[in-house]
């Protein structure tokens, strides 16, 4: 169970981390220049954090534990990459079939991000975790 935890932590540090940075330098001033008129002020973290804690519950459910049981980080890159573009694209691509003003610069560039992310944090999770509960 602690080997669990120890991904978990691992996983959701890293997914914060490494978004923070994206959403600071990239997507907050993408989706202001696109879509400022819709965002909220200030940002509503309750459900910013629902996903955030869901988001990598599922990663670790659907990737990280079959990889954490086989002793292989790698196992996860393939997968993760998979699942972050079909999570966040399903929400970029219905904005973009429903909102006028949904840019096609915010599709491609999130959809993207989300596979990307999705397997550096599984990979990194996973990493960390073998790293610190060797036997």
């Amino acid at each position: 169970m602690a080997r669990i935890a120890i991904l978990y932590v691992a996983s959701l540090v890293v997914f914060l981390a490494v978004d923070a940075v994206m959403l600071a330098t990239v997507m907050t001033p993408l989706f202001r220049e696109n879509i400022g008129h819709l965002m909220a002020s200030p940002m509503r973290l309750g459900p910013a954090a629902a996903f955030y804690l869901f988001y990598v519950a599922a990663l670790l459910y659907l990737v990280s534990l079959p990889a954490l049981k086989a002793g292989r980080a790698a196992q996860t890159l393939l997968p993760a990459a998979v699942l972050g573009l079909a999570a966040y694209g399903t929400f970029e691509f219905t904005n973009y079939a429903i909102l006028a003003d949904w840019a096609l610069q915010m599709v491609v560039t999130d959809t993207i991000w989300g596979g990307v992310l999705t397997a550096i944090t599984a990979w990194s999770g996973v990493a960390i975790a073998l790293r610190l509960t060797k036997a």
